[in-house]
């Protein structure tokens, strides 16, 4: 290589090293250190709130730790030192069973939220069982005013009429840590030779676990129950390997007499783990929000641009919102889940006999910490729970709800005209949603409160979680399918009731059914020829008998509560209850415990708003059925219902048929039912038209332009850097 030729290629060198540089600290700051990002994304909107929160900020809200604190340490003081913490209590003690919100009055609450009345005192609800006395009984009490108690009032003869039966009461967890200390202390080791065979049983060990059954016997006064005996597998669920009977199997295992079936303890590697055996993949899609949070939570509250209203859980009944308003107007006043039942078929004891009231264990206590990217999008904003049962001082679940803004990657509405003149209009379908998770046992339901910007709200739960199962042996495929090599998925329905407190235009409403009819006549212009014409049929229901559509009977497909104020072309202003649910067979109403559930035999009911009629069910109808404190057919008397305060009462489930895709766990998916309330004629047109997030253009204008089409300004909107908070986790028990 000549001289020239090596002074060209060291040039040459040298001109790319100096690009190269460049590039380096073009990538840089001006100070010539780390590489330049784009700003992070704000947390909230860059311009004032378009929205402000009511002033009713503890009206609704659950009682807080400081609140809780207060009311226990008053009834401690109240009721003398013979009270026991619940946690300890046996049957022969007095404690407090829970403490938690008494609801105001409506009349109450709404002389303040809209005439400025002075708030109703804010009240406690205490259940307190008193089993050392003569004749044990379950009182409750109202304590007040909060958040410094000062008196109890006993409501207990005023709501159920006299003392509450002392079977009624739930078990509590002493109860059920003495039964499971008889179980494996005195009962398991009759049965060691075989159990050590088949499971690898060791006296004192933890490879069983017990399953409570529900209701208790089989007529009032019962507490006899069955419990289920389970291999428990280190890391995955127990409810996939049942235990067959074990009555009288010891001897006949010793004669070789019995058919042992040798179960693994494979832990997290085996069909039933929720581990997955694939490595992590790339990461799933994310939403946010690039100019920041466009709802913001207060305390108990959440407020847009379009919905405000409250949020909380009932102890027992699960979530329920209140004040429900769409651009300042109340439409609700309350929805609440009341109850949640769950009807198992089998042929064995626990199977057949089960039939879980879940109020009497607590969807609220019940809740489980909403893990972050799984249960919510990643980036929605948690809210934790403060509640008091069994235990003298309160506990937290952490991130017990979850409240986000989801585009939901549907058009809300859209229409792409190509005659006679060109546009394009549409709305991407973007909703609010407040959601938690009960579980029970093994199901885990996941409750939602959707909210969408045309007015509409939907209420809807999916069940996932593991299935119960049976051992299968005999004719078990009656029951069910078989879903592992002696497992069977067994039968079952779920039922969920809601409380729905419609106001539609104020507190006076009429209930409409509307439907369609094929009417035959002569057309017009060919009287020779016969048509049938399509038309509306409707009927004004004026009593709560009309307005009560059982469970499978044909109901009106538009039912509709009004206000007897029009909209701009005449029609009454309302909201459809539009059902969205595929329900099993009700208990058969010969079923001597079918009055503590007789809610599910109604799809639909509408009867009068009746302080005294605050929920469809009872804490105490799971442990005596067959005498049920609260019995939902007393609601429907006949009453009117013609310009009254109503209420609306839906009962959404469906029937759960197990197979083998159900293992390790239940998808949500085509598991999920509900119901929607939709304006009916209650706007003049529809209110997403003028949403701020509407498209529109025209074929003569630029699509692309930011100030024709706000999409066309995405990427500079979103050029932003997400500022994601670290993944937490709640915990495994609550503290």
């Amino acid at each position: 290589m000549n001289q020239k030729t090596t002074l060209v290629l060291l040039a040459l060198a040298v001109i790319t090293i100096f690009a190269l540089v460049c590039v380096l600290l073009a990538g840089r700051g001006r100070d010539g250190g780390e590489p330049s990002m784009p700003p992070h994304c704000p947390s909230m909107p860059s311009s004032a709130q378009p929205w402000t929160h009511p002033g009713q900020s503890q009206l609704f809200a659950d009682l807080s730790r400081e609140e809780l604190t207060a009311v226990m340490s008053f009834l401690t003081q109240q009721l003398g030192p013979g009270l026991v913490d619940a946690a300890q209590a046996l049957p022969s003690d007095n404690c407090v069973f829970s403490v938690e919100l008494q609801l105001p009055p409506k009349a109450a609450a709404l002389a303040h939220l809209d005439r400025g009345r002075p708030p109703p005192a804010r009240e406690a609800l205490a259940i307190v069982f008193f089993g050392r006395q003569p004749q044990p009984n379950v009182s409750e009490l109202v304590v007040g005013p909060l958040p410094h108690p000062s008196y109890i009032r006993d409501v207990t003869v005023e709501r159920h009429g006299g003392p509450l039966p002392y079977h009624r009461r739930p078990v509590l967890i002493r109860e059920y840590l003495d039964i499971d200390q008889m179980i494996f202390n005195r009962e398991l080791p009759q049965v060691a030779g075989l159990l050590h065979h088949c499971c690898f049983y060791k006296r004192g060990g933890r490879n069983f676990v017990t399953m409570n059954t529900a209701p208790r016997g089989l007529q009032s006064g019962d507490r006899a129950t069955w419990f289920g005996l389970y291999y428990n597998i280190s890391g995955a669920g127990f409810y996939l390997h049942p235990v067959g009977s074990l009555a009288h199997l010891e001897d006949q295992f010793e004669a070789s007499l019995v058919n042992v079936v040798l179960i693994p303890d494979n832990g997290t590697g085996g069909s039933w783990s929720l581990k997955s055996r694939v490595p992590p993949g790339p990461a799933p899609p994310l939403q946010f929000h690039p100019q920041g949070s466009r709802f913001s939570v207060q305390g108990s509250q959440v407020a847009s641009s379009l919905w405000t209203f409250s949020f909380g859980l009932g102890a027992f009944s699960g979530p329920r919102i209140f004040d429900i308003r769409f651009q300042g107007a109340r439409l609700a006043y309350e929805i609440s889940l009341q109850e949640a039942l769950a009807v198992h078929g089998g042929n064995s004891p626990a199977a057949m006999l089960t039939r879980y009231i879940g109020g009497s264990f607590g969807m609220g206590k019940y809740s489980s910490p909403l893990i972050r990217g799984v249960d919510c999008p990643y980036l929605a904003t948690y809210v934790d729970w403060h509640f008091l049962l069994e235990s003298q001082a309160p506990k937290t679940i952490h991130d017990a709800f979850c409240v986000f803004e989801q585009n939901q990657g549907l058009p809300l509405r859209r229409h792409h005209s190509d005659i006679h003149s060109h546009y394009f209009g549409g709305l991407a379908e973007t909703v609010l949603v407040v959601r938690s998770v009960s579980t029970m046992l093994n199901y885990d339901y996941v409750w939602d409160m959707v909210f969408h910007p045309n007015g509409a709200i939907e209420v809807k739960f999916h069940t996932t979680g593991y299935i119960s199962s049976a051992f299968l042996f005999g004719a078990a495929r009656k029951y069910g399918n078989q879903v592992g090599e002696h497992t069977l998925g067994t039968i079952h329905t779920h039922s969920a009731h809601f409380k729905v407190d419609l106001d539609v235009g104020g507190l006076e409403n009429w209930v409409w059914a509307e439907d369609m009819a094929f009417v035959p006549m002569a057309v017009p212009w060919s009287p020779e020829h016969q048509m049938q014409r399509l038309q509306v049929t409707r009927k004004l229901l004026e009593t709560e008998e009309e307005a009560a559509f059982p469970l499978g009977s044909t109901s009106p497909r538009y039912l509709y509560l009004a206000s007897n104020h029009s909209n701009k072309w005449g029609h009454p202003r309302g909201y459809r209850i539009q059902m969205l649910s595929f329900a099993g067979e009700p208990l058969p109403q010969n079923s001597s415990m079918e009055r503590a559930v007789s809610w599910g035999r109604y799809q639909l009911a509408v009867t009068q708003q009746k302080e005294e009629e605050p929920s469809s069910t009872s804490i105490f109808n799971q442990n005596d059925p067959w005498a049920p404190t609260v019995d939902f057919t007393n609601f429907i008397n006949n009453e009117s219902i013609a310009g009254e305060d109503l209420v609306a009462w839906v009962t959404a489930g469906f029937l759960h048929i197990p197979h083998a895709e159900d293992i390790p766990n239940t998808v949500t998916v085509g598991n999920g039912v509900g119901f929607f309330l939709q304006p009916y004629n209650f706007f003049d047109q529809d209110p997403s038209s003028d949403s701020a997030d509407s498209i529109y253009f025209r074929e003569d204008e630029d699509a692309g332009s930011c100030e024709v089409n706000p999409l066309a300004c995405l990427a500079k909107a979103a050029d932003c850097a997400l500022d994601l908070p670290a993944f937490s986790h709640g915990g495994f028990s609550h503290n």
